[in-house]
């Protein structure tokens, strides 16, 4: 159903601020930003944990077979 979505542009995202605003109020919409923004944090931490770990085990099977 939604395979077809395009990259958002300005107007989308000014579109569904206005429907979070609406729906969540003023009030909210700052807790709502903090939660958004630490979760984006760790994801960003748990992703970059994982691309060291990956490069270590290559580096590491690199030094096996050299």
């Amino acid at each position: 159903m939604f395979a077809f979505i395009g990259p958002v542009g300005w107007n989308e995202l000014v579109v569904i601020l206005v429907i979070v605003l609406v729906i969540f109020g003023p009030r909210r919409l700052p807790e709502l930003a903090e939660a958004l923004g630490k979760s984006i944090r760790k994801f960003k931490e748990a992703s970059r944990e994982v691309e060291e770990e990956v490069t270590a085990a290559v580096k590491k099977e690199e030094q096996k077979h050299d």
